[in-house]
């Protein structure tokens, strides 16, 4: 399996540093070290997450990594990360 971000997804990952940032700069980069970090883990079993049925035919899924949601996308050999957010966000 590959694991291929998307243009929004990376958008998502700067966004959240700027908004965690101007607050706590240490703790704002290890989110989003942690955000890059957690899809790792579905090159290994790439269908842990929850499939999300509305999405079909295409076999979207989401991972919960700590408050932060991340939905992705399983296309044959490859793994593509879609979106973040955090959960409190309204989405």
């Amino acid at each position: 399996m590959e694991l291929q971000w998307t243009g929004k997804a990376q958008e998502d990952l700067a966004r959240l540093y700027e908004f965690l940032a101007p607050v706590n700069q240490p703790a704002a980069a290890r989110a989003v070290q942690a955000l890059i970090k957690a899809p790792e883990t579905l090159l290994t079993n790439p269908r842990v997450g929850e499939q999300l049925f509305q999405f079909e035919p295409r076999e979207v899924r989401r991972i919960l990594v700590g408050q932060y949601e991340m939905r992705y996308e399983i296309q044959g050999d490859t793994i593509y990360v879609l979106r973040l957010w955090h959960t409190r966000e309204d989405r």
